[in-house]
């Protein structure tokens, strides 16, 4: 028999929510400023899709759905909606800018096999 005490010191070892990483969110912070917007939050989905099976959507959102998961990351709100949330448990955001790579990245530890553009995944 589990008490609750111990489902929730087991629960705590797994990463449960996405990241979001410091270079990711001075990215996403200054996007949002040329939008000239306050009210916009960094959405991350997973849809039916891609080449693997599913596929990623990063887009900027006004909207508060019900089962919301929010995270703060210095000012900057990632909202994943609870479907998307299981497939995205410690996945880790960035934003590369480099002369062979510019944009956001996701590192997934979820996915069993992914595309080589690295936009679905399965």
């Amino acid at each position: 028999m589990t008490t609750p005490a111990q489902t929730e010191s087991t629960a705590g070892t797994a990463p449960s929510t996405i990241v979001l990483t410091d270079v990711a969110a001075e990215k996403v912070k200054a996007l949002i400023e040329q939008e000239g917007r306050d009210d916009l939050r960094l959405r991350v989905a997973v849809q039916p899709g891609g080449c693997s099976g599913l596929r990623y959507q990063l887009f900027f959102d006004e909207r508060s759905l019900d089962g919301d998961v929010v995270n703060d990351f210095g000012g900057v709100e990632v909202v994943v909606d609870r479907m998307s949330a299981p497939y995205l448990a410690g996945a880790k955001i960035d934003f590369a800018d480099r002369i062979d790579a510019q944009g956001f990245t996701i590192d997934n530890p979820n996915a069993q096999n992914s595309c080589a553009c690295g936009d679905s995944f399965h």
